[in-house]
């Protein structure tokens, strides 16, 4: 029976965070310029580490995404996902994922960025991508999540309404920050990559 393989994305299969630029290339100029201002404290207490990510990212959102057209929302995630998002991958990452692929095994990339930035990339590759989604009313976005970010516990869920990870003999997980944590801990094999992929993890070989 294959194996099932979690990848987290930003700062695991991408060599940075991806939600910070792709959110500066949608929003409105005019509401950067002031937001720039209103989310100073907000950076600066998430950078203390006074302020979770769940916060700061609901709170971009808010400024910076209400009111957008939904499909112009979407059609413009496809647009960066396709331009930007190869430039910005880890070799090496991206060669274990396509390892595990390749292998037939079932590859779930599992994220807390907006999965209408991600999917479009993972159907790329193969495979399926799990993300945060944004709420929208009568075509434009509210500006909130629907539902819970795609982190922490919430990846679990996620992972477990889209399959069963006992049906596999084995789990693989790799993640880069603690908001990958509750996915790792489901794993019989667990990368814990908190400063990139080190170069003694051969992406071609599967442990």
């Amino acid at each position: 029976m294959p194996d099932l393989a979690l990848f987290d994305f930003d700062g695991t299969l991408t060599a940075g965070e991806t939600f910070p630029p792709f959110v500066r290339s949608v929003a409105p100029p005019a509401r950067q310029r002031r937001g720039r201002w209103a989310l100073a404290p907000w950076v600066a207490g998430y950078r203390l580490g006074l302020v979770s990510g769940l916060r700061i990212r609901a709170e971009v959102v808010r400024r910076a995404l209400a009111g957008l057209d939904e499909a112009g929302f979407a059609a413009a995630a496809r647009a960066w996902a396709t331009r930007e998002l190869p430039g910005r991958l880890r070799p090496e990452a991206l060669a274990r994922l396509r390892a595990h692929r390749d292998r037939g095994d079932t590859v779930l990339v599992v994220s807390g960025n907006f999965e209408a930035l991600v999917q479009p990339w993972a159907a790329s590759e193969g495979v399926l991508a799990l993300g945060s989604r944004l709420e929208a009313s009568a075509g434009r976005l509210t500006g909130r999540y629907l539902g819970p970010q795609c982190v922490l516990e919430e990846k679990v869920l996620r992972i477990r309404a889209q399959t069963d990870p006992s049906a596999f003999d084995r789990v693989h997980a790799y993640g880069d920050t603690p908001e990958d944590r509750p996915m790792l801990l489901m794993a019989d094999v667990a990368h814990y990559l908190p400063r990139g992929w080190p170069g003694g993890l051969a992406p071609d070989r599967i442990d």
